[in-house]
């Protein structure tokens, strides 16, 4: 069966993904915008609104919101990200204009009482705690500070003490009416639904919207590259660094993703094999590719003792450099079947594939065949990864985080001479 894409007349986009066979659907109601839109004054907004709406919408309590949806074998959930905030709910089949009015509440009629806003910010407040008090999450906000600067998607997604104290339910509205605007709220749904269904569901929930102005859109980031460092007491020291790559929507993209997969992508990447199995430097090493509309990065991750950090910063650099130079035939077809797998795999799942083909629209405005991102994919040609390698190394700039005992904190300096004195 064919995904459809629609329009409805207020600009909201909708997605239909029937999969046959299938008695369960999942519905994502996404609104391309999140924290990078966030000015400082307002960091942490996008995520504290969703954490309110789920405390009371319509004319349903926090509890009815839940029960009304699990009571039919249904869950919901959301998410927050610095693109997108999302709305999630899975259902049996014959569920979805039920998730539906549900979502539609949450996005058009929540009830944000001061008093409630007053108990989730104690809520918000320790799940900042939280990620503070987990190294390997924190590692990543030092990270992203020091590879974009001043710029939105430098911040947490959570935002800070400050700003979470300073919210009040009236800002909190104003925000809603431009975070959630209609010219780029889109509903994806897979599974067990039918076109006609679908929208007439989408048009009764959010076909009435106006047109409103939303919030401009951010600036790119431009990649500022530094060292961030802190000394904590931990057993384990966590390294992070990063070197400015492309956009989601440039055409190395996908040669990021392959780069990155042979890098540090799995067991027979090349940090894996060297630095765990041949040194045994590392019990968690890999490398990634982080990127957004218009910018990204790749990244590499590392967990080691504070005494082998400087040597695992250098054996990261290595291998980054050997592979921008060279990349080995069985290697980049190993390369392609591992992102294809990883891609086709989530399209095997529902709610994945909801999420996915949101993904798509917002960034392209179309959706994506399978075939052409197999023929994408399989595109990439040696040549492709050596150019992309030189393009990381030419700015001769890198971020790096660390986060351990005073041992490890030049890990970050050793990395980037490593790197750029044989570059």
């Amino acid at each position: 069966m064919t995904t459809t894409l629609h329009t409805l007349p207020n600009g909201v986009r909708v997605v239909c993904d029937p999969m046959p066979g299938l008695e369960t659907l999942a519905l994502s109601v996404v609104a391309g915008r999140g924290a990078a839109w966030e000015d400082p004054a307002r960091s942490g907004w996008s995520h504290l609104l969703e954490h309110m709406v789920f405390k009371g919408a319509g004319t349903r309590t926090s509890r009815d919101i839940v029960e009304v949806i699990e009571s039919q074998g249904g869950s919901i959930n959301a998410a927050t990200g610095y693109e997108r905030t999302s709305f999630q709910v899975r259902a049996l089949k014959g569920g979805l204009e039920l998730g539906m009015a549900v979502i539609a509440d949450l996005l058009l009629r929540p009830t944000l009482d001061p008093a409630d806003l007053t108990r989730e910010k104690q809520v918000v407040l320790q799940e900042i705690a939280e990620a503070a008090d987990a190294p390997d999450d924190y590692v990543f906000d030092l990270i992203q500070k020091a590879a974009w600067g001043d710029h939105p998607v430098a911040r947490p997604i959570l935002g800070s003490v400050e700003t979470v104290n300073a919210a009040t339910t009236e800002a909190l509205s104003d925000w809603r009416g431009a975070l959630y605007a209609p010219d780029r709220l889109l509903v994806s749904a897979t599974g067990a639904v039918s076109e006609a269904e679908l929208l007439a569901a989408a048009q009764a929930a959010f076909g009435d919207m106006p047109a409103v102005p939303g919030v401009p859109e951010p600036s790119g980031a431009p990649f500022v590259g530094g060292h961030e460092a802190e000394v904590r007491k931990l057993e384990q020291s966590h390294l992070v660094f990063m070197l400015p790559a492309c956009g989601a929507r440039e055409q190395d993209y996908f040669a990021l993703r392959i780069f990155a997969e042979c890098l540090g992508g799995g067991m027979s990447s090349r940090l894996f094999q060297e630095a765990r199995e041949k040194r045994g430097l590392a019990y968690n090493i890999d490398a990634y590719s982080d990127t957004y509309a218009d910018h990204g990065a790749l990244g590499i991750y590392a967990g080691c003792a504070a005494k082998d950090a400087v040597e695992t910063a250098k054996v990261c650099a290595e291998q980054l450099l050997a592979l921008a130079r060279r990349i080995e035939p069985a290697e980049l077809a190993r390369a392609k079947a591992q992102l294809k797998a990883h891609m086709f795999m989530a399209r095997e799942q529902p709610l994945s594939r909801a999420e996915q083909a949101a993904g798509q629209v917002l960034l392209f405005d179309r959706l994506y065949p399978t075939a052409e991102l197999a023929y994408e994919v399989d595109a990439v040609t040696p040549a492709d990864i050596v150019r992309l390698g030189q393009r990381l190394l030419d700015g001769r700039r890198c971020a790096t985080a660390v986060l351990g005992a005073k041992g490890a904190l030049k890990a970050g300096p050793a990395f980037e001479k490593a790197l750029f004195s044989a570059a």
